[in-house]
């Protein structure tokens, strides 16, 4: 039994001493960021995957109304 307990002592300690204190400081410093929101240039970058996403429902929209058209039962195959 104390040979189980000596072989995860060291382990344990090695984890204590050094991934616990920089995972925390890693999870904290994540939730500072989240916490103050997005920069101007990320709201930039979301609102144009935004309007680039609206086109692209448009043009599938499109694509379903001309199949829809010309291929009416397309929905049905699979």
């Amino acid at each position: 039994m104390s040979d189980v307990v000596g072989v995860l002592v060291a382990p344990i300690i090695i984890f204590m001493i050094f991934v616990a204190p920089i995972w925390l400081i890693m999870h904290y410093r994540s939730k500072k960021q989240v916490s103050q929101g997005l920069n101007e240039k990320e709201i930039h970058s979301l609102n144009e995957l935004a309007h680039k996403a609206e086109a692209l429902g448009e043009r599938v929209k499109t694509l379903e109304s001309i199949l829809d058209v010309e291929a009416p039962n397309w929905r049905n195959k699979a």
